[in-house]
């Protein structure tokens, strides 16, 4: 890839938690306290078998995550509810914090005149507790959840292809670098045609996990994110 202005990747969408937030478990605690919200024993080996299913797939849309659990729309909305309010008390305990050098290497790519957008498989709700609670609202111009990409999260390439859209930042999606922790990072990536699919080992799933999921390339963190851009410009 040249570095002449059509072929810049001039869009950067970067996940969340397991990416640019360490959020310490915070999912798998949110996640419990929710599950027992609905009748479900920590300890019980529903919660054992659930707490898995969590863990297979990080990344989605929370919300799905609970209708496949539950089966009910009824349930999973509850859950849903109990899960927001568990883990927004545990983001205002100061229980979460940015990932050593992302707000760096947001700004990089910033600063290099490429476009920057956030996305999550939270609710709007959590999304905004945690760009509060890391002074992170004016970071970036456009942050996204499922429901702002119509509904679906990843592994559906929804949220990309959103971010593709709403910013115009560039003309092809081969000109997009996405990079998140998670398999369903990498489907959703892949999915929307990224030139760039970038997995990072601050998260759920490992080097294998990633790239048998369409990781072009796997990185330590997403600070690596920047010089990685620019040698595939070069």
């Amino acid at each position: 890839m040249t570095s002449t202005h059509n072929d810049r990747l001039d869009l950067v969408v970067l996940d969340m938690a397991g990416t640019t937030v360490a959020d310490g478990g915070l999912v798998e605690e949110a996640f419990s306290a929710a599950a027992e919200h609905l009748g479900v024993r920590p300890g019980s080996a529903e919660h054992a078998a659930q707490l898995a299913y969590v863990r297979a797939t990080m990344g989605e849309s929370k919300i799905s995550v609970f209708r496949h659990l539950f089966g009910d729309e009824e349930k999973a909305r509850r859950a849903n509810g109990a899960f927001e309010e568990a883990y927004g008390a545990l983001v205002d305990e100061g229980r979460i914090a940015a990932l050593p050098g992302a707000r760096e290497a947001v700004e990089r790519l910033t600063a290099e005149g490429r476009t920057v957008v956030l996305t999550t498989g939270f609710a709007r709700t959590t999304q905004d507790a945690i760009l509060r609670a890391l002074g992170w609202q004016d970071l970036v111009p456009l942050t996204l959840c499922p429901a702002d990409a119509g509904g679906r999260g990843r592994p559906y390439p929804d949220m990309v292809l959103a971010a593709f859209l709403r910013t115009g930042a560039v003309d092809d999606v081969r000109r997009i670098a996405v990079a998140g922790d998670t398999s369903y990072d990498m489907l959703s990536g892949v999915r929307s045609g990224a030139g760039i699919v970038a997995g990072v080992l601050t998260g759920a799933h490992d080097k294998d996990q990633l790239a048998r999921n369409g990781a072009t390339h796997v990185l330590g963190s997403v600070a690596e994110l920047p010089d990685l851009v620019a040698r595939a410009e070069a």
